[in-house]
């Protein structure tokens, strides 16, 4: 096992409120909504292989948008499409979560819409998306870059960074903090486990649900 496996396998291990809660810890971006599982109820953690897209005005879009980033993206990887927000268009669908489950790709996060999804739930391919719509990217979208930091929402993605996804939403931790953040996660982890074994015990909720206490700011 690699370091980078490793890595991701203690943040699986992890749920995105947790994440959020060491990321609010840490002085980074929270988690946030919206981003939700097109089908079930996955969890992904992996590193970012980002894109952006953009709106086709008349001009030829040139090669299928997706297509090359996800031909190079690989076991360890997550997917992010930036793509505003949009919900009118698809911008993923099923023939590229095919080619992402192909190669082993741990999932895609989206910011927008995309359709196909039954195809998705019959590979088992975790899809995250703000909507599901019919409408096809041809002629629409344009892929703008790839490999370059992009806008997931409020959150700025790097190329690396880590992205865990599940049925509470989608945190993105900096690459270069990820150890920070996740000692910070499992402790809060097992604090918040101490207090959950109070409270099924018979301790009062208020006096196990201390503020100082859950947030992990008491006397280690």
């Amino acid at each position: 096992m690699t370091v980078e496996t490793s890595l991701l396998d203690h943040f699986a291990a992890l749920d995105s409120a947790t994440v959020s809660d060491a990321l609010d810890a840490c002085g980074l971006p929270p988690g946030q909504g919206g981003l939700r599982p097109m089908w079930g109820t996955p969890k992904v953690a992996g590193f970012a292989r980002t894109i952006e897209l953009e709106p086709l005005s008349g001009e030829h879009g040139g090669a299928h948008i997706l297509t090359s980033a996800v031909a190079e993206a690989g076991a360890e990887d997550v997917v992010v499409v930036a793509n505003g927000g949009r919900t009118d268009v698809s911008s993923w669908g099923g023939i590229v979560s095919v080619g992402a489950s192909v190669r082993g790709v741990r999932g895609v996060v989206t910011d927008g819409a995309c359709r196909d999804v039954g195809q998705a739930r019959a590979l088992g391919f975790p899809v995250f998306a703000r909507a599901q719509v019919p409408v096809t990217a041809r002629g629409r979208l344009r892929q703008k870059s790839s490999g370059a930091p992009v806008s997931l929402g409020e959150v700025t993605v790097h190329p690396g960074d880590v992205v865990l996804a599940d049925e509470d939403g989608v945190v993105v931790v900096p690459r270069e903090r990820a150890a920070e953040v996740l000692r910070e996660a499992q402790r809060l982890a097992d604090r918040e486990a101490s207090v959950e074994a109070e409270v099924r015990a018979g301790v009062p909720l208020p006096e196990a649900m201390r503020d100082a206490r859950l947030a992990g700011t008491e006397a280690r």
